[in-house]
């Protein structure tokens, strides 16, 4: 049986920005996993995910045939499809295979954290995938082939997620151009646009100064990041003045919260973390999108008072905050005061990738 494990992510800063082409982020791995599991079948394969039925699929000329409602299966199905094309190009016959999902990004009950379960998904699928049919992995092709997946599902989305998930750590991100890339997936062989290079794509490793402490809190209200990634799209062309003035102010931010990384300055990270949560509370306001909520603006104060420095973490709306503290601060009363307001504590730790699990 094959097995690959592909990581939640937190945004830490960049949020909405990063959607344009060529405008940076930052964002974490944590471990909190999804595993996917493989394993050879004949004459028909099945596909299961989080403790649902397995729904069972066939061949018919080598495309996927599949019974039954497939919507919860579409990141899936769309990373097996894009695999399948370049193994295809590659000269490997098409198999059949049972494929089973299990998730550390939800609770017992099935609501999600906000840790990117989408992309984890995705990521563990195309990994699994390329060691089923003995093609080679690197981080490139990963991240490349689970883009590829990925925007073929949502075409308005960064895939910084898919970038944090595959690469792990801390990094930076900027975005591609997605519009180049749907265009060349539709003119040349998947193998050929590997060994592009990919417009405005940027990925930076980032080491974290060493007494900087990441604190998650979650509100236990799920959000829906494409709905409010939405409206946002709606209005911003209405809005144009006010969105390019938080893209030009977020890019400000960022690349001084990078250089702040580099120079393993924790003041100045928790100083461009305040300004790049109020740029996102100031043009959500401004574009009549909620992006911090009262639980979120309470996760965040509460940090503050116990002089970190927070925002929340993702398109806002629900689901998780981000707190940055020095590592010899005592989190207790933090923790106490968050639990009294309904914010539960999430112990997870920095998620470093080695290999190929």
């Amino acid at each position: 049986m094959i097995t690959s494990k592909a990581p939640g992510k937190l945004f830490i800063a960049g949020e909405y920005a990063v959607i344009e082409p060529g405008f940076p982020a930052i964002l974490v791995a944590v471990d909190q996993f999804i595993t996917v599991c493989l394993e050879k079948s004949t004459e028909k394969g099945s596909i299961s995910t989080y403790n649902n039925e397995p729904i069972f699929w066939t061949r018919n000329n080598d495309k996927l045939t599949i019974e039954g409602h497939t919507n919860r299966l579409s990141y899936i199905l769309s990373a097996i499809n894009i695999v399948e094309r370049y193994a295809r190009e590659l000269g490997r016959n098409l198999l059949y295979f049972d494929l089973r999902v299990s998730s550390d990004l939800v609770t017992q009950d099935g609501v999600k954290y906000g840790l990117g379960s989408s992309a984890a998904v995705t990521v563990g699928t195309i990994e699994s995938l390329l060691k089923f049919y003995d093609i080679e992995i690197t981080l490139d092709k990963l991240f490349k082939l689970s883009s590829l997946a990925n925007i073929l599902i949502n075409d308005k989305g960064s895939c910084s997620d898919i970038a944090a998930c595959v690469y792990g750590g801390w990094i930076a991100y900027t975005s591609f151009d997605r519009k180049w890339v749907l265009d060349k997936l539709n003119s040349t062989t998947i193998s050929e646009l590997l060994s592009l290079e990919w417009p405005n794509l940027s990925i930076e490793s980032l080491i974290p100064p060493k007494k900087l402490n990441l604190v998650i809190g979650w509100t236990g209200l799920p959000s829906s990041t494409t709905n409010l990634v939405d409206k946002i799209r709606d209005r911003k062309e209405k809005k144009s003045l006010i969105y390019n003035r938080f893209l030009n102010d977020s890019k400000k931010c960022l690349e001084k919260m990078i250089n702040a990384f580099k120079s393993n300055d924790i003041d100045e990270i928790k100083k461009q973390i305040q300004i790049n949560r109020g740029l996102l509370v100031k043009t959500g306001n401004e574009l009549g999108v909620k992006i911090e909520t009262p639980q979120l603006k309470e996760l965040c104060d509460i940090a503050l008072k116990y002089n970190g420095s927070a925002k929340p973490s993702g398109a806002g709306g629900g689901d998780c905050g981000i707190a940055i503290f020095n590592r010899e601060y005592d989190l207790a009363l933090l923790i106490e005061e968050w639990n009294e307001s309904g914010i539960i504590y999430l112990p997870l730790k920095v998620y470093n990738r080695i290999g190929f699990n």
